[in-house]
């Protein structure tokens, strides 16, 4: 069979969610985005602390790209010591939605996926090599 000479579509003309899954949905960024939401503006520190297991470093580049991305305000105080605030901008807040949504999936269909994955694995399928 003769390779095809049509044009390979992109990942945004193959799926226009592409980018939106790319920017919000990448490692912590969630989790990050979630957590001001809901507790609002918070230093460094106690970002850390709700957000889990992110090493300092990570959390750091990741509050970066979010400032970068127009999600997140970072605000730092002259004051001794400083303070630095983190917190969702309204652009950031436009995703609510997106999250509630994702939340009422997750109660809703997740003891599913559970019960099917369960399901495949036990049901002597091949383990990729």
């Amino acid at each position: 069979m003769a390779p095809s000479t049509e044009p390979t579509a992109s990942a945004e003309e193959a799926c226009p969610i592409t980018p939106v899954v790319d920017l919000v949905f990448s490692r912590w960024t969630t989790s990050i985005l979630w957590v001001l939401s809901r507790h609002g503006r918070l230093r460094f520190t106690e970002l850390a602390g709700l957000v889990g297991s992110i090493t300092p470093k990570v959390l750091t580049q990741r509050l970066r790209q979010l400032e970068r991305d127009g999600l997140v305000r970072r605000t730092a105080h002259a004051e001794v010591p400083p303070r630095v605030e983190y917190e969702v901008t309204e652009l950031g807040h436009s995703l609510s939605p997106v999250f509630d949504t994702l939340t009422r999936w997750a109660d809703q269909h997740l003891a599913r996926v559970r019960d099917a994955r369960h399901d495949y694995d036990t049901a002597g399928r091949p383990r990729p090599a």
